[in-house]
């Protein structure tokens, strides 16, 4: 006979981190910069670095991950407060059933993501050494179950890694960022160096904000774990405006001095193979780590299981199966088309919690939620049809009108019921 795992067992799935099982800021952090380690925001990074001047350049990535660091900050500081996830949040944000839809759309997000780097590791260790070609997909399947074991152990899994990998994934960043501002001349160098393509300005903001978005809003499944809100609220600005701002930044520089944004191509140019595709796979397995875990806890919350474990090696299976059938290249415009409508949701979680309970949800094991909160899924709608038609910087946009929009009906629903209570008092 099997029994139900405890919630320790599983990292807290279904219910609020204990205050003794929280962690230091520390801690955190190196989790959450191991996190934002990521291939692809280096990518983002490259795009802006060929579209504006130095200068510039270092005023968008600026403004752009100061604004998703606030942002990741803000629903990271309800973490500690509550001890809750996102996927728990909510639950009192759009009800029992109406969570489920940001269940779906931050677990498949993830799961895409997760796609995209086993592929990637695959592919580039291929080509970077020589291998058949045939060895890819063995290959796909190998990293698939591989980069799910420090995820399948929960967050001591984590930071395990994240104590080694972040270290020396700093110090290679800082080897070839020294070398590639050599290259370029010095800072004189770079100053010179003119864009090649053209972008204005909130797009670059939108791109550098909407690329990690989605790993912003999840950020909670480490921030819950926060001895307090001005710990979560430092280590995931420590990790969303300097470690996903470095990311970009190395990208911007790679694109500028070596027409590459991808930290592999930029050190095999600069005769640093060896050191490149260990650079990858550190990379790669900080976030792959990170990113199953979210689809676990999402999922958990989807099905109502405290399984974690059995969730997360699910999701390490259908990622991997999406890998090797190719869907990971067609899989990112559309994860980035999500990108739009993820936003929201942290709008509105942030609106309901500050606005609606104000900053005191009730006892989750003892309060009965309606199956949908028809306010919270209107404001959500609303932020979500903002940011896709929006021309400016769309995901913020999808963020304040989702909170507003939740904010003021909540205000008007409370006013017309007062009002009907009157009339009734008066009959």
């Amino acid at each position: 006979m099997t029994t139900e795992p405890t919630p320790k067992e599983q990292d807290y799935p279904l219910s609020p981190v204990p205050m003794d099982q929280r962690k230091s800021v520390w801690s955190m952090g190196l989790v959450l910069l191991g996190f934002t380690f990521f291939t692809a925001t280096m990518w983002a990074g490259g795009s802006v670095g060929v579209a504006f001047d130095f200068s510039t350049m270092l005023m968008v990535l600026a403004v752009g991950n100061l604004l998703l660091g606030l942002y990741a900050a803000g629903l990271g500081y309800i973490a500690a407060k509550t001890g809750l996830n996102t996927a728990l949040m909510s639950r009192f944000t759009f009800g029992e059933l109406g969570s489920k839809l940001s269940d779906f759309i931050l677990g498949f997000t993830q799961i895409g993501w997760y796609a995209w780097g086993t592929a990637t590791m695959a592919i580039l260790l291929v080509k970077l050494t020589g291998m058949p070609e045939g060895m890819t997909t063995p290959l796909m399947v190998l990293f698939g179950f591989a980069f799910c074991v420090t995820a399948f152990i929960g967050y001591q899994g984590l930071e395990w890694l994240s104590r080694v990998a972040v270290p020396a994934m700093i110090i290679l960043v800082a080897v070839s960022m020294s070398i590639a501002t050599s290259d370029a001349g010095g800072l004189s160098g770079l100053l010179a160096i003119t864009p090649t393509n053209e972008m204005s300005v909130a797009a670059a903001i939108t791109l550098v904000f909407g690329t990690f978005v989605s790993g912003g809003t999840q950020a909670t499944n480490w921030t819950r774990f926060a001895k307090s809100g001005k710990t979560a609220v430092i280590a995931t600005l420590l990790a969303f405006f300097l470690g996903n701002g470095l990311m970009t930044l190395i990208g911007a520089l790679g694109a500028l001095v070596y027409q590459q944004a991808d930290i592999v191509d930029i050190m095999v140019a600069q005769g640093l193979a060896t050191l490149g595709i260990l650079m990858l796979f550190l990379n790669l397995w900080t976030t792959q780590d990170n990113t199953v875990y979210n689809f676990a806890v999402a999922g958990c919350n989807l099905i109502r299981t405290r399984r974690r474990k059995s969730v997360t090696i699910a999701g390490a299976a259908i990622g991997t199966v999406l890998a090797v059938l190719g869907m990971y290249e067609w899989l990112i415009p559309f994860l980035v088309l999500l990108g739009t409508f993820i936003p929201p949701i942290g709008g509105v979680i942030m609106a309901s919690y500050f606005v609606g309970y104000k900053r005191q949800y009730p006892d989750l094991t003892t309060v009965t939620l309606p199956a949908f909160n028809f306010p919270g899924l209107a404001a959500y709608a609303i932020g979500s049809a903002a940011a896709y038609t929006s021309p400016w910087i769309a995901p913020i946009v999808g963020v304040l009108v989702a909170a507003l929009s939740y904010s003021i009906i909540l205000v008007v629903s409370e006013a017309v019921r007062e009002r009907k209570a009157q009339v009734m008092g008066a009959i």
